[in-house]
């Protein structure tokens, strides 16, 4: 057997660094082997010990330049439970309404467009699989009269960088969601107007911000109808007539987690009180969610609860650059507020979040041993199975699909119905129209599926946009315009967690606090375990899904560039400056700098 090696260091059209390593059979083009690994650490959670609870939402949503918000509404959820305070429903809204838009609506195109979307561009195709570029030429676009493209080929030369109509259109259209977002948080990517209990937003003029959301709102209406028509051809004409329907597929029984996202404002306002109100009624709140909680282990939708899924995340650091902390600093807690045993009582609770402290040991990568910056993060369930899992847009989507939600009755297929749209010149006049648009859960997680499922994703946050504006307006108009509760730190030991849904996937915040200083914080982002090293329990999704692709590039093997690895890696939208952080609990310094 003749092995080429594929090594990739950076992979680009991502953020952050990170690397790729694939033993390529050149006989069959299948990868023997393979390490996807985080080759950066840098430190968030270390600042926050002895913060106020508060300082967190702002300090951690500093962690990444493009989903801000998505850390800083997960904080705010932590600390929301920990202080037992909940907004007004006119805060909530205003919190769905900015998060759509900056995190969602803003950052969903550009993945598509301008990250992933060279992938698919003219000048790749056409250089590494030009009989694809061949085909592409003829072969017409089944969507051509909602997106206007007459050929595949036309779809492929609009992705080219810089120069292609869908790269300019992505820049100008994620324009309109910041700035849509901006009137509500006052600034991106870092809001300004988060607050444990609510959302300080100035609404004296709230007929302003309203009008002007809902302005930008009717302009991306169009956009998403539009976005969801280019993406559908591309992803038919690579599974139908290229054999890519199993290329970068993850898992042949679903593990994925989803944390749920947009709150229903009476439900999650009815939570202020204690804090251990808050956490024994959660579930009640987050099952209302627009986008659904819940987690499949080996296929089987196994839970919806919120608690559930807090009670089964696991993280270790067996084959990351780290030391293992158990018995080097105090156990917070072994049960949640409710007494029930962390991680079922599975596995050790040292290993859970609300316990979990990181120590760096940095170290060449050893491919039999440790070789990466992120850790291991596992779901452990009830009868004591332990996996890798997956999140992010196709996680989200499929856990929300399996269950009743606005956009479904739970047989895995949502349908969204979106209104006319006007304001859009620059688009076809066919996405003025009303449009009722269907997503259907696949069987497995692919490199294609997922960037179809991202597509869908905007037309669902537009959905769930224009849900939120309507409420706002009633609200308004009855007189109901308090935004927020005030908070009292309460003096003993408390826990809070916060999960939320950045593009990428599930954002999870873990706060201990007592006395209003933080005694623990932790954070998960959606590229912590999608890019865990390996392990007894199975790869993890990046991993998988690379170990899951075949070559295609019509190319000798010397001058393989890993095409159908880096499609794969990218449809998961990789954030590692997200994914990685360090705590050193010995007061060490790591380095000094005076700046003059």
């Amino acid at each position: 057997m003749s092995v080429k090696e594929v090594f990739i260091d950076p992979i680009t059209r991502i953020e952050g660094h990170l690397a790729l390593r694939a033993l390529v059979d050149t006989a069959t083009k299948k990868p023997t082997d393979v390490w996807v690994f985080a080759t950066m650490f840098r430190g968030f959670e270390v600042f926050l010990r002895g913060r106020p609870p508060e300082d967190a939402v702002h300090i951690t949503s500093r962690i990444c330049g493009v989903c801000g918000a998505s850390h800083a509404n997960a904080s705010a959820h932590a600390v929301d439970m920990a202080y037992g305070v909940a907004p007004e429903p006119l805060g909530v809204v205003l919190r769905n309404m900015a998060f759509a838009m900056t995190d969602a609506l803003y950052d969903h195109p550009l993945i598509l467009n301008m990250l992933g979307g060279p992938d698919y561009s003219e000048l790749i195709v056409k250089k590494l699989t030009p009989s694809v570029w061949s085909d592409a030429e003829r072969t017409d676009a089944p969507n051509r009269d909602i997106h206007g493209f007459p050929k595949i080929a036309d779809i492929m030369r609009a992705l080219n960088p810089i120069e292609g109509r869908l790269w300019q259109l992505t820049v100008k259209y994620s324009r309109i969601a910041r700035e849509a977002g901006v009137l509500i948080y006052g600034r991106h990517s870092h809001p300004s107007t988060l607050i444990p209990g609510g959302i300080s937003t100035d609404l004296t003029n709230a007929e302003y911000l309203l009008i002007g959301y809902t302005y930008r709102l009717t302009k991306l209406t169009a956009w998403a109808k539009f976005l969801y028509a280019v993406w559908q051809d591309i992803v038919w004409f690579y599974e139908e007539r290229h054999g890519y329907k199993e290329q970068g597929l993850t898992y042949r029984r679903h593990n994925m987690v989803s944390g749920g996202l947009f709150d229903d404002p009476e439900a999650y306002s009815a939570l202020n009180g204690s804090p251990e109100d808050f956490y024994k009624n959660v579930d009640s709140a987050m099952s209302k969610r627009t986008i659904k909680p819940g987690a499949f282990v080996n296929g089987e939708l196994v839970t919806k609860s919120y608690k559930e899924i807090n009670l089964s995340i696991m993280e270790h650091v067996e084959r990351s650059l780290y030391e293992d902390w158990k018995g080097k600093l105090p156990i917070y807690t072994e049960k949640d507020p409710e007494g029930n045993p962390l991680l079922w009582g599975k596995y050790d609770v040292a290993y859970h979040p609300w316990n979990k402290t990181t120590i760096p040991k940095p170290g060449a990568p050893d491919w039999n041993g440790k070789y990466n910056w992120a850790t291991h993060v596992r779901f452990v369930w009830k009868d004591g199975t332990i996996t890798p899992f997956e999140v992010g847009p196709i996680a989200r989507l499929t856990v929300t699909a399996y269950q009743p939600s606005d956009f479904g009755s739970g047989n895995g297929i949502l349908r969204v119905d979106l209104p006319r749209s006007g304001g859009a010149d620059d688009l076809p006049p066919s996405v003025v129209e009303e449009m009722t648009l269907e997503w259907r859960a696949p069987p497995h997680s692919t490199t294609l599926q997922r960037v179809l499922a991202r597509a869908f994703n905007v037309v669902a946050d537009v959905a769930a946009a224009w849900s939120n504006v309507v409420k706002a307006v009633e609200l308004v108009r009855s007189g109901r315009t308090k935004t927020s509760n005030p908070w009292n730190p309460p003096p003993r030991r408390t826990f809070g967690v916060g999960f939320t849904e950045a593009p990428r996937g599930t954002v999870r915040h873990w706060v201990v606090q007592e006395g209003g200083r933080i005694v623990n914080y932790q954070i998960h982002a959606p590229t912590t375990g999608n890019v865990s090293p390996k392990d007894k329990w199975g790869m993890s999704p990046f991993e998988q899904s690379v170990a899951n692709s075949v070559v295609t590039e019509e190319v000798p093997p010397d001058s393989w560039e890993g095409l159908d690895f880096v499609r794969a890696i990218r449809s998961f939208d990789p954030c590692i400056a997200c994914a990685v952080h360090i705590q050193v609990g010995n007061g060490r310094v790591i380095k000094k700098m005076i700046l003059r």
